[in-house]
């Protein structure tokens, strides 16, 4: 390589984006039960409050937009809910299904949004809740609209290393459990995304990082976005704009200390992500700016100079939606799973059972599943979501292929079904295998289908 004509620069987009955020905290007495250890169903207050943020992305004012939307939730329990509410807005606002992404921040202290725990202590309120949620989404999508401009969204990646790896091995029960393994590596990779108007001041920043929000766990008794709470407030107050949560590829990420009642926990996580997300927001270059080699100054030593200049970034914008075809692992019918549970008495096995309830419900007695995954460019960078919950190999694996491009990759992004780990890992008693109705060799086959995609748009969209 010629270094005179190598141009350092951040993967960026320009285009009309649009910015807006609104409260979506759930009403008090709502059901909010998610851990089968829990004593309780209903909060007794409220942490710090839940948000949903929305950033849009069009070419020009009359173009079909994309519509990125980032929520403090848990994860859907049903696929029907999820539909329910995702076809409302797509309706409302014309979209073809592939320009939404609705990522879930996959908190655990939050409601559960599920209407079939009508039943439930406080399950009364789930279903105008969620009906609350979708006309906030829309509220949210039109004032983004609406607030759009001419701007730039600029991409820097980053570390932070509150994320460990949680698949501990328990040698005397042949089994690994779920919970800080000190003698594994964990994926530190933090992507940030700051969008800019003309005249260079923040409207939003993206933060997409892999790690599981379990801190607050069954003695906490307060609705919360867990860390990605604190994390906003800090970059909120510094940047003076909204911040959108991006939960990445953490199938087996999470803090190493966690299930936990004390807040206080969940505040420090999250200043320390929020901290290295303005490490990483310093560490940009202005919107619209390279560094270019322009020569050696003979001094004490010979000095490489490097000159900022001004550049055009990419206007590209796409968005693809594909289903991939997953195996299941062998399930019993729904009617078997529904009788296990009627006659169990133990609370937390009858809690496995209504979620693997839900699975079957939302995957029929087949023996495939058809998931959706979204991939989008955007200029420089690719957002790549679907709904399981895959280990952090898959967006390793992606960003080492598409080396020149900003990658982002997210979890729990238009449904929920279960994870995806390695295939290696299914000859093990570990969670994340006997919960996922998955066959092996699942991750590795999103993964395959994912680069495809990315290598047919990237050839379509060459600019």
């Amino acid at each position: 390589m010629d270094i005179k004509d190598f141009k350092l620069r951040n993967a960026s987009f320009q285009g009309r984006i649009g910015v807006a955020q609104v409260d979506i905290t759930p009403p008090m007495g709502i059901y909010s039960r998610n851990w089968g250890a829990a004593r309780h169903d209903v909060a007794e207050g409220v942490h710090q409050p839940l948000m949903l943020t929305c950033i849009t992305f069009q070419p020009d004012a009359e173009s079909t937009p994309l519509v990125l939307i980032g929520a403090d939730l848990g994860w859907w329990k049903s696929a029907e809910d999820e539909w329910i509410l995702r076809s409302q807005l797509l309706k409302a606002l014309d979209l073809p299904a592939s320009h939404l992404m609705f990522c879930l921040s996959h908190t655990h202290a939050g409601p559960v949004i599920s209407r079939d725990d009508a039943a439930h202590p406080g399950g009364e309120l789930i279903a105008g809740y969620l009906q609350e949620l979708a006309d906030h989404a829309i509220e949210a999508i039109r004032q983004a609209l609406a607030n759009a401009a001419l701007a730039t969204l600029t991409w820097h990646y980053g570390k932070c290393n509150l994320a460990t790896n949680r698949d501990l091995p328990q040698p005397e029960r042949q089994r690994l459990v779920v919970g800080f393994n000190p003698e594994e590596t964990a994926d530190d990779t933090l992507l940030v995304g700051r969008v800019t108007d003309r005249q260079g001041r923040i409207l939003g920043t993206l933060v997409n990082y892999a790690c599981h929000p379990t801190t607050l766990a069954w003695e906490n008794r307060l609705i919360s976005p867990d860390y990605i709470g604190a994390m906003r407030d800090v970059v909120e107050v510094q940047t003076g704009a909204s911040c959108l949560f991006l939960q990445g590829a953490s199938g087996e990420l999470a803090p190493a200390a966690q299930y936990v009642g004390d807040t206080a926990l969940a505040e420090t996580y999250g200043r320390q992500l929020g901290y290295a997300v303005l490490a990483t927001l310093e560490g940009m270059l202005p919107a619209k700016t390279q560094l270019s080699f322009s020569g050696v100054v003979e001094s004490g030593a010979p000095l490489a100079m490097w000159t900022p200049s001004a550049y055009v970034p990419s206007a590209v914008l796409a968005a693809e939606k594909v289903e991939v075809h997953l195996s299941l692992k062998p399930l019993p019918p729904l009617s078997v799973i529904e009788q296990e549970w009627r006659e169990c008495e133990d609370h937390v096995l009858k809690e496995r059972l209504r979620r693997k309830c839900g699975i079957r419900k939302a995957l029929g007695d087949g023996q495939e599943a058809r998931i959706g995954l979204w991939v989008w460019r955007l200029g420089d960078a690719l957002l790549i979501g679907q709904p399981n919950e895959t280990y952090s190999v898959f967006q390793r694996d992606l960003r080492r292929e598409f080396p020149e491009q900003a990658v982002g990759v997210m979890n729990v992004v238009n449904g929920h079904i279960g994870y995806l780990p390695p295939a290696a890992l299914y000859s093990q008693d570990i969670y994340s295998v006997w919960q996922t109705p998955f066959a092996a060799g699942s991750l590795e086959l999103l993964t395959q289908k994912t680069m495809a995609v990315v290598k047919e748009m990237m050839t379509k969209t060459h600019a």
